[in-house]
């Protein structure tokens, strides 16, 4: 039986980059490596590429000393579809190639999950685990998300958006007051994991919470405070077919606000699995993250997160399209927890790629 190479990015120039560590270790340690050949590629945070070799252990790659190994060999993704796939350096034999058949994508945020690399592997005609470049695009971008979701009926938070170039507080502060009220939530446009976000009781902490997100870039999203149930839903699959998870999850943060540490640093956060919510609600939810996965035409997978609320309706907050694979990620244990194995999850997001092309 002849093997598909799929190669694993991870790392990469991105506030996530510690998170990316840990999805690709996991990803190499359940992957089928009877079917599936993997080729693992480790971007530095100054964006630099290098093959590593198979003597790197997870353990290595998951707490970043992979980088400080003599055998590494640079390694780039060429745009060009005759080499479809890697060329490689290593300071002794010269520049050589080696084919890809496929990309797994272990990157998380900035770089990694708004269609970069998507771009890179559609101009080298290599296949790509997950989302393609609009989606991821748009997904990345909160306020574009929103809008789309706004004119596709399906019900989210009201919102407003700020740039820096265009940067006034205290007219910022009345028009949240009148439109949205407090308290808001100040975020970046376009980053993940709760990065630089802040809630905002009132105008005098406004301020603050701007300089915090506009780190992150140009453009803030400001929503307002919905109080309901944080649950998210695990979907899969392409155009013809899209199914979710058969149950939901929900999150029961520890702190004031589910941020990164929270997510994937200290387990202060409950899991519910399943959610604890009524039959009638989580169905609806289901449907809904499928409407919103077809509006955004996104493909391969992607984990939607709403707010359960108590009169039975919900909120949808955000569309993640290359959710984590680490040892407490939601999206992973929610198809787990409908049936499948960690390496048929794998296998199934690796053969969905390759039916896309």
């Amino acid at each position: 039986m002849n093997k598909n190479t799929v190669a694993v990015l991870f790392g990469g120039v991105s506030s996530e980059h510690e998170v990316s560590r840990l999805t690709a270790a996991s990803i190499l340690e359940n992957i089928d490596r009877q079917r599936w050949n993997p080729l693992v590629v480790g971007i530095t945070r100054e964006g630099t590429w290098f093959l590593c070799h198979e003597g790197i252990t997870t353990a290595a790659i998951a707490d970043g000393s992979w980088e400080q190994d003599p055998d590494l060999s640079h390694a780039i993704l060429s745009p060009d579809r005759e080499h479809h796939g890697l060329l490689l350096l290593d300071g002794k034999a010269g520049w050589w190639r080696t084919q890809v058949d496929v990309i797994f994508p272990a990157l998380h945020g900035k770089n990694g999950e708004d269609g970069s690399i998507q771009g890179l592997a559609q101009l080298a005609g290599i296949p790509c685990v997950g989302c393609g470049v609009a989606a991821s695009a748009v997904c990345m971008d909160k306020a574009l998300t929103k809008t789309i979701l706004t004119a596709s009926g399906i019900p989210n938070a009201r919102w407003l958006t700020a740039t820096r170039e265009a940067r006034d507080d205290e007219a910022l502060a009345g028009t949240i007051g009148k439109e949205l009220g407090w308290p808001v939530f100040v975020k970046p446009a376009s980053d993940g994991s709760s990065v630089g976000v802040s809630r905002v009781q009132g105008p005098k902490d406004l301020s603050a919470a701007l300089d915090t997100a506009f780190q992150s870039g140009r453009k803030v999203l400001i929503e307002e405070a919905v109080t309901g149930a944080e649950v998210e839903c695990a979907v899969m699959g392409n155009h013809t077919k899209v199914e979710t998870s058969s149950v939901l999850g929900e999150i029961v943060p520890k702190r004031a606000l589910y941020d990164y540490e929270g997510k994937y640093l200290d387990g202060s956060t409950d899991l519910y699995l399943p959610a604890r919510l009524p039959r009638e609600q989580s169905e609806a939810i289901k449907q809904a993250a499928i409407a919103a996965y077809r509006a955004l035409e996104c493909t391969g997978l992607a984990r939607v997160d709403f707010f359960a609320l108590a009169d039975g309706s919900y909120c949808l907050n955000e569309v993640n399209t290359l959710p984590g694979f680490t040892s407490i990620s939601m999206w992973p244990k929610l198809m787990m927890a409908s049936g499948m194995t960690y390496p048929e999850l794998i296998t199934r997001l690796i053969t969905l790629a390759l039916e896309e092309g």
